[in-house]
């Protein structure tokens, strides 16, 4: 049985489906009515005005990629991958007040990766988490349609040797134990651990930030207060920003600040970014900085993507930090702008599981595939996940 079915997988592996593809480079040369309806499913971070954004203003490392999937004339799933060229001196972790053995390990580590430049072909986004990689319509079986995603990113990868090999394939951030997806291990992905998704669902009574604090039990109502009262205390004050461009470049140094404090720096945003998701979203799109007097000390933003909010770049300055509890300011922020806008949950991302926790975020697991041969990929892999022994997401109930 085991080398039957294994003779089945490697045959399936090198047989192509009978479904159709398009294959793009950019978002603008697919069709857009058929992207539009697939996508739509997925959200604000599979339309193309975000993707055409991440084209024009997103980091230099990331070369987009598209394709779809047909049967027949039937548009069945879109997918968008992203080609990345990772540089092991990027992978270096920082370790904070370093010790003599931690330097020499660091040391260690700099040496083995001073050479490691790989590229890889992601399905997903890299600047953002969940499923935002592939779209299927609705009426289709999803394990149908697998071998498909998997015969596109076979093709897309094949497309780009021009540009070098690449001999590393994720699909990033499937929702749950995506059984569906199991169909990827006859392709020889394997499933990653990674950090859950830490999603704060919002009161449909709660109308302001007043309300979701009214929410809370004593306890945390009395820390959330206090954090509230120690940044005002500290000459801090809270406004939206009309004009993210007027602030892009001290918006983007308070972003570096936080970016280049991170364990793995995989990407940079570049100073455009922000401002661009301000000028393609609206009033879908909020900017709330930090202010100290003349000075922007930091700045969180929120994105609406119909019942859900996505709690998205924040960035503040780390001097400010160490005097009045800002970051944890700018979390209590996001709550409050999400509310203004109309959601029912805060999508906070996989990373500071304790502090979201505090504000009632719970987990939402996600998982990842990943195919490859090359063994120092192993690294790169945890990097772009902050797989690294990924925590547990701490239970804390706050609420009433």
């Amino acid at each position: 049985m085991g080398v039957r079915s294994a003779w089945a997988r490697h045959r399936a592996r090198h047989s192509p489906t009978e479904l159709g593809f398009l294959l793009s480079d950019g978002i603008d040369y697919v069709d857009a009515a058929r992207w539009d309806a697939l996508a739509a499913a997925r959200g604000v971070l599979m339309s193309r005005p975000y993707l055409r954004l991440v084209e024009t203003d997103g980091p230099q490392s990331i070369e987009p990629r598209y394709a779809m999937i047909f049967r027949g004339e039937k548009a069945v799933a879109a997918l968008v991958a992203q080609q990345v060229t990772i540089s092991g001196k990027r992978l270096v972790p920082k370790a904070r007040n370093p010790g003599l053995l931690q330097r020499a390990a660091r040391k260690a580590t700099e040496a083995s990766l001073a050479g490691l430049e790989e590229r890889m072909l992601l399905c997903g986004n890299l600047l953002s988490w969940g499923p935002f990689g592939i779209a299927m319509a609705p009426d289709e079986a999803p394990a149908a349609i697998w071998p498909g995603v998997a015969e596109a990113l076979y093709r897309l990868r094949r497309a780009d040797r021009l540009s070098g090999d690449s001999d590393f394939v994720m699909v990033k951030d499937l929702p749950g134990q995506s059984a569906d997806a199991e169909a990827l291990r006859t392709f020889s992905y394997r499933p990653l651990e990674t950090e859950p998704n830490m999603v704060l669902a919002l009161d449909p009574a709660w109308k302001t930030f007043d309300d979701y604090l009214g929410g809370l039990n004593k306890k945390y109502r009395k820390t959330a207060k206090e954090i509230v009262d120690k940044v005002a205390g500290g000459g801090v004050t809270m406004e939206p920003l009309a004009d993210v461009s007027a602030k892009a470049d001290e918006i983007h140094a308070l972003y570096l600040q936080v970016h280049e404090r991170a364990a793995f720096r995989v990407n940079t945003l570049e100073p455009g970014f922000i401002p661009g998701l301000q000028r393609t979203f609206g009033d879908r799109f909020r900017c709330t900085v930090a202010r100290r007097g003349d000075r922007l000390v930091g700045f969180i933003t929120t994105l609406s993507d119909g019942e859900t909010a996505i709690g998205y770049f924040v960035g503040f300055d780390s001097a400010t930090n160490g005097e009045v509890p800002i970051y944890f300011r700018l979390l209590y922020q996001a709550v409050g702008d999400a509310i203004a806008l109309g959601a029912r949950r805060l999508s906070l991302g996989r990373t500071a599981l304790e502090p979201k926790a505090r504000l009632g975020a719970r987990p939402e697991p996600l998982s990842c595939w990943v195919r490859h041969r090359v063994p120092a990929m192993n690294l790169i892999v945890r990097a772009l996940l902050h797989a690294n022994d990924p925590d547990d997401a701490p239970e804390r109930n706050p609420f009433k």
